[in-house]
């Protein structure tokens, strides 16, 4: 490999911030926080919305999402008259 032009891959701790669920990999990412991993070593913490714990896919469970009512505004408006 040529020398200077790869990122730094290193390890990265992602958390799911829904269900609270963790996992140690490694990655190019960069964070400012960090947390105490199981192992007694610090590493960057990179917070996400969905990871394969709470994906409805992964999971089996749907979540219906719809906090502002758009499904019922959409169906208002274009509803045959």
């Amino acid at each position: 490999m040529k020398a200077d032009i790869h990122p730094d891959y290193h390890d990265v701790v992602f958390q799911d911030v829904s269900s609270d669920f963790s996992f140690l990999t490694r990655s190019t990412m960069r964070s400012k926080e960090t947390i105490k991993w199981e192992d007694g070593n610090e590493y960057p913490l990179i917070k996400v919305e969905v990871s394969s714990h709470s994906h409805p896919f992964y999971t089996g469970k749907q979540k219906m999402l719809d906090t502002s009512g758009r499904v019922d505004r959409f169906n208002k408006r274009y509803a045959k008259k």
